[in-house]
């Protein structure tokens, strides 16, 4: 029967000085935090977005931002500077092709502990998905001014003449081809190499490799 009585007096008094002092400090932080005014605010954070299923591109305007009504004591509504970035993070798991609608909720804002949501405005953001598509499409180059001295364009060759591209299934359909910057040929004679880079119309779509093609051209006397 001793033995458990001073495990129990050991228990309470042993360290009783850093357990006192523990003690006042956490009383000490819960009046600060009981007495803090509670605030709201508003925030534009950035929308982010996770798990999105392979294969599947979003090929509606992108919705880079959202305002978040917030509410909260307010020494966490003044911690959320430089060092504590909100975010809405859409879990896209469950899209398919198609339009899906996401509402967005207290378990898709991060960063914001202490600090809960009144609202989200929008609540909701859809986004428009379609499979990924690759495709190899010609360059098209272009040539401004002449030749000097009486010298006119022969004759070109682009390497490579074409190029892959990818992305949602229906923009990268329309491209027929890529456009090159445009070769300006004055002052050109004889043989010459262009490094210039192509471009898409459709900024949904882009290059599996890099954009830049080599152009020569061989300019003769007309």
């Amino acid at each position: 029967m001793i033995r458990p009585i001073k495990w129990i007096r050991d228990l309470l008094f042993q360290n009783l000085v850093w357990k006192l002092l523990s003690l006042a400090i956490a009383v000490v932080i819960w009046a600060l935090v009981a007495t803090e005014p509670e605030l709201a605010t508003f925030a534009n954070v950035r929308l982010e977005y996770k798990n999105l299923p392979a294969g599947l591109e979003i090929s509606s305007e992108p919705v880079s931002s959202v305002v978040l009504e917030l509410r909260g004591p307010s020494g966490a509504l003044r911690g959320m500077g430089d060092a504590i970035h909100p975010a809405v993070v859409i879990d896209m798991s469950d899209a398919s092709s198609g339009e899906h609608t996401f509402s967005i909720g207290d378990r898709d804002v991060k960063g914001v502990r202490g600090v809960r949501l009144v609202r989200a405005i929008p609540s909701e953001v859809r986004f428009h998905f379609e499979p990924r598509r690759m495709n190899t499409v010609p360059v098209h180059v272009r040539f401004l001014g002449e030749g000097q001295n009486g010298y006119a364009l022969a004759e070109y060759h682009v390497d490579p003449p074409e190029m892959e591209i990818t992305g949602p299934r229906s923009r990268v359909a329309r491209i027929a081809a890529v456009v090159a910057d445009p070769i300006d040929l004055s002052g050109t004679t004889g043989t010459s190499q262009f490094h210039v880079n192509t471009f898409t119309e459709d900024s949904f779509v882009r290059f599996l490799n890099a954009p830049e093609v080599v152009v020569t051209v061989t300019m003769k006397k007309k």
